[in-house]
C-alpha cells in the first residue's frame, strides 16, 4: 500500500490543479503525464510536504524507488511526523532491503498512529523476516485485532508461530488464514509444511496440490509436493515434480538435490550424480548436497575427489550445522566413533525437537507391572524382500510365545512377495502403519501395549525416527539395523557384543549396550541356497583362484582396492570377483585395475540374482575379502553360510568390527586382521595354499552345526534374557543400565 495525498493544505491555485490532474493521471496509471504535473506542482510550492509525498508515489509507480524514497524525504524534512510519508518510505526501504531503515520508519508510524493496521502488518512481517518471532507475534496479534478478517495476517501470525515452535497455534492460523481466503497458496503451502513434519502425508499432498494450481508459477510449492510424494513412494509423479520446479527456477539448488535423490532410490546412477554435481555447484557450502554427492561418487567408485570430500563431511559435523548430515554417511568414509556419536546425536535431536509438541501432547504413561507375557514390537520399513528380513525371519518365528507377544509394525511396502507372506505368519500382529502420521502411529504402538520397542532402522534410509523419538514405549532398543550408536535420548539400549564394541569403546555409544554372548548378528537357517553352478557358467576361470567381494560398490574404497590389486599381481591368473554395479562402477573399477598394472578383465562381475541363485554361486569362491571400514555384514554371513572362508581387517567403528564379530562367532578367529598389512600378508598366503583354504571351508562346514553363530535357537533365547532383564530392570525402579548375557 502507498499513502495517497490527504487533501488537508490549502497550497496557492495553480499548484493545486497541477497537484489534481497529476493525481488523475496518476490513478488511470498515466505516469508520464502525472510525473509532469506533480513535478510542476512541486516547483510551484516547494515546501508542500504533501505534493512531495505525491510525486513520491507517481516515481515509485514508475519504477524509480531511489527517487521516490527521496520525495519522501523531502516531504518528511517538512512535516516530520507525516504519517503518509512516514509509511511509504518504510515500504521503499523495505523493498530495497534496508530492514533496519524499514523497521525504524514503520515504527515511528506506530508512534503516531499506533492502531495503524497496515503499518502494524508490515512491521510483524518485517520483524518475521529478521529473526524477531516474539515481537512479531504481538504484532500481528494487534493487526488482527483491528482487522480480524485479514486472512494474510492470520497467514503471517502462523510463520511466527511456527517460528517460535508453536506448531499447535501455527496450524490453526494457518486454517484460519485458508477460511477466510481458499485461494491463498502460500497459507496451502505452509501447512501442507507442517503436515508433512507430522507424517501426515496425504493430507499434505492435498494441500501441496492445491498450492501448485493455484499459484502454478511457484517453484517451491512443486519442490514440496515432490518431496512428500516420494515419502508415499510415488516417485514417478514426484520426479515430474522436481523437473517442473527445475524448469520454473533453474537455480533452485533443493530441486536439483530432490531429483538426484529420485535417481539415486531408482539405481540410476550416472543421472544422480548428474544432478547432485549440478546442486553442488549452485549451493557449494550445502553439507547435505556433498553427502549425496559423495555417496554417489562412491557408488560408481569415482575416487577423484574422495579425500576432499570425506574431510569436508567430517568438518561439517564439527561445525554443527542447522541441518545436520545423516550419520549413515559416516559409516562408509574413514571416522572416528566420536564423529559418528556427535554427528548422531545431532541428527536425532533434530528429530526429537520436531516430535517435542506432539510428545508433550500425548503425554504416553506406562506401568512397571510384572508380567508373565512381554509384548515387543518390532518396527522397520524392512519387512518384505530386504536384506534385514533375510537376516530375521526365523528369529520372529522361534520368540516363545508363552512368554513374549511378537508384533510388527511396519510403515514400508507391501511388495506381495512370499517373504512377505512369510513375515505376517511370524508375527502373532502384523499392524501396517504405513499411511500413519508419526504421532498416530506411536499412538498405536502405545495402544498395543508395547513393553520393548525394538527399532531396525535406526539412522538408514527411509527410517521414520519421529516414531521412537515420541517415545510410544517404555523401553526402546535399537538393533542390527544400523550398525553404530543413535546417538538418543529416546533410544535406551543397543544390542552388540564384545568384539563389536570392546570395552574401550563403550563411552563413545551414547546407548546402554546389551552384549550377546556370541556375535550380535542372527542367522536364518531356512534360508534356500540353490545348486552351485560350475565357474564357466559363472564367467569364472576353472582353476584360477577365485578373490570375491559381493559388497556394495560404495563400500569399496581406494585403500582396500589398492591391496585387492596387489594381490592380483602377487599370484599370476587369479581373478577378482565382484558383485556388478552400474556401467560406470564397473567402468572406473577396470580403469582403476589398469593403472594399477592389472588386466581389466581379471575382474569378474556378477550380475544381481534371487537371493538362493546368489548363495549357490557364492560357493565358487575361493576366498572372500572383506572392505573397510564399512564391513561386509550379510554379506558376509552368507558367505560363512555357504562354506567360504572371509578375511577382515577389523576396524575401531561397529560398522568396521562387525565381520570380526561373525567369524569370532563361527570359530573362525584367525582370519580376523588388525592391518591393511596383516590382511594383505595373510591374503596372499592363504592364496597360495590350497589345502589350507580347503581345511577352512571343511571346518566352516562342521562349525555350521556347532558354533555359536549358526545356533538360531540358542541365539533367540538368548536376545529374550535380555529382554527379560530389561524389563525386570524397570519394574524395579532402575534405570537401563548395561546388561551382559
Amino acid at each position: 500500500m502507498i499513502w495517497p495525498f490527504s487533501g488537508n493544505g490549502e497550497p496557492r491555485q495553480a499548484s493545486a490543479a497541477h497537484h489534481r490532474r497529476g493525481l488523475e493521471h496518476l490513478a488511470a496509471n498515466r505516469l508520464e503525464p502525472a510525473l509532469a504535473e506533480l513535478e510542476r506542482a512541486l516547483d510551484l510550492a516547494p515546501g508542500n510536504h504533501e505534493f512531495a509525498n505525491s510525486l513520491g508515489n507517481a516515481c515509485r509507480a514508475a519504477g524509480n524507488r531511489e527517487r521516490a524514497a527521496d520525495c519522501y524525504r523531502r516531504a518528511l524534512r517538512f512535516a516530520p511526523r507525516h504519517v503518509p510519508s512516514l509509511f511509504n518510505l518504510a515500504v521503499i526501504e523495505r523493498e530495497a532491503g534496508r530492514l533496519d531503515k524499514a523497521e525504524e520508519y514503520f515504527r515511528r508510524v506506530l508512534e503516531l498512529s499506533p492502531e495503524d493496521q497496515e503499518a502494524l502488518l508490515h512491521l510483524g512481517t518485517l520483524l518475521q523476516l529478521r529473526s524477531s518471532a516474539e515481537e512479531a507475534a504481538q504484532v500481528l496479534r494487534r493487526a488482527l485485532r483491528q482487522a480480524p478478517g485479514n486472512a494474510f495476517a492470520h497467514h503471517q501470525l502462523g510463520l511466527a508461530c511456527k517460528g517460535l515452535g508453536r506448531l499447535d497455534e501455527a496450524m490453526e492460523c494457518f486454517g484460519q488464514a485458508l477460511q477466510l481466503d481458499p485461494d491463498l497458496a502460500e497459507a496451502h503451502n505452509d501447512l501442507a509444511n507442517l503436515l508433512q513434519e507430522e507424517g501426515r502425508l496425504d493430507e499434505a499432498v492435498v494441500h501441496y496440490r492445491t498450492a501448485v494450481r493455484l499459484a502454478p508459477e511457484a517453484a517451491i510449492a512443486a519442490n514440496n509436493l515432490g518431496s512428500a510424494l516420494v515419502r508415499q513412494g510415488k516417485l514417478d509423479e514426484a520426479q515430474a515434480c522436481f523437473r517442473n520446479c527445475i524448469e520454473l527456477a533453474p537455480e533452485m539448488a533443493i530441486a536439483h538435490f530432490n531429483l538426484a535423490t529420485i535417481h539415486s532410490l531408482r539405481g540410476e546412477r550416472d543421472e544422480a550424480l548428474a544432478s547432485y554435481r549440478t546442486a553442488e555447484r549452485l549451493r557449494p557450502e550445502d553439507a547435505a548436497i556433498r553427502e549425496g554427492l559423495l555417496f554417489e561418487l562412491q557408488n560408481a567408485c569415482d575416487w577423484s575427489r574422495f579425500e576432499e570430500l570425506c574431510e569436508r563431511q567430517r568438518g561439517s559435523v564439527q561445525q554443527q550445522s542447522e541441518t545436520p548430515i545423516s550419520p549413515f554417511s559416516l559409516l562408509s568414509i574413514p571416522s572416528t566413533r566420536a564423529e559418528q556419536l556427535r554427528c548422531a546425536r545431532a541428527f536425532s535431536a533434530r528429530h526429537a525437537r520436531a516430535v517435542a509438541r506432539d510428545r508433550q501432547a500425548q503425554g504416553f504413561r506406562f506401568r512397571r507391572d510384572q508380567k508373565s507375557r512381554l509384548t515387543i514390537g518390532y518396527l522397520s520399513a524392512d519387512f518384505h524382500e530386504h536384506v534385514t528380513a533375510y537376516v530375521m525371519a526365523e528369529l520372529f518365528e522361534l520368540h516363545d510365545r508363552s512368554r513374549f507377544e511378537v508384533v510388527a509394525f511396519s510403515y514400508g511396502p507391501d511388495d506381495g512377495s512370499p517373504m512377505r507372506a512369510r513375515l505376517a505368519r511370524a508375527f502373532e500382529h502384523f499392524e501396517d502403519i504405513a499411511p500413519l502420521s508419526h504421532s498416530a502411529a506411536a499412538a498405536s504402538i502405545h495402544a498395543r501395549g508395547v513393553d520393548i520397542l525394538v527399532d531396525l532402522k535406526g539412522h538408514t534410509q527411509h527410517a521414520r525416527t519421529e516414531i521412537t523419538a515420541l517415545r510410544p514405549a517404555p523401553l526402546q532398543v535399537s538393533y542390527i539395523g544400523y550398525p553404530a550408536t543413535m546417538g538418543a535420548e529416546f533410544i535406551d539400549y543397543l544390542v552388540a557384543d564384545r568384539f563389536v564394541i570392546p570395552e574401550a569403546h563403550a563411552a563413545d555409544y551414547a546407548e546402554n549396550l546389551v552384549m550377546m554372548p556370541g556375535s550380535f548378528f542372527v542367522v536364518d537357517r531356512r534360508r534356500a541356497v540353490a545348486a552351485t553352478p560350475s565357474r564357466r557358467e559363472l564367467g569364472l576361470p576353472e582353476d584360477a583362484f577365485v578373490f570375491c567381494c559381493f559388497n556394495q560398490t560404495y563400500k569399496i574404497l581406494p585403500q582396500v582396492f589398492a591391496v585387492w590389486m596387489r594381490l592380483l599381481a602377487a599370484l599370476p591368473g587369479s581373478v577378482l570377483w565382484l558383485l556388478e554395479g552400474s556401467p560406470r562402477s564397473t567402468q572406473n573399477l577396470r580403469r582403476e585395475a589398469r593403472a594399477c598394472g592389472v588386466a581389466p578383465e581379471r575382474l569378474i562381475f556378477a550380475p544381481k540374482l534371487p537371493l538362493d541363485r546368489h548363495l549357490g554361486r557364492v560357493r565358487a569362491g575361493d576366498l572372500f575379502l572383506d572392505t573397510a571400514p564399512y564391513n561386509a555384514h550379510t554379506t558376509a554371513s552368507d558367505a560363512l553360510w555357504v562354506g567360504v572362508p572371509v578375511l577382515t581387517c577389523a576396524g575401531e567403528t561397529f560398522a568396521a568390527r562387525v565381520a570380526g564379530s561373525l567369524l569370532s562367532a563361527a570359530g573362525m578367529p584367525e582370519l580376523i586382521t588388525h592391518s591393511m598389512a596383516d590382511y594383505e600378508a595373510l591374503a596372499l598366503r592363504l592364496a597360495r595354499s590350497p589345502d589350507t583354504i580347503g581345511g577352512l571351508r571343511r571346518r566352516l562346514d562342521a562349525n555350521r552345526r556347532t558354533a555359536a553363530l549358526f545356533d538360531t535357537p540358542a541365539y533367540v533365547r538368548d536376545l529374550e534374557q535380555a529382554y527379560a532383564r530389561m524389563w525386570a530392570l524397570h519394574t524395579s525402579g532402575i534405570a537401563p543400565q548395561r546388561i551382559d548375557v
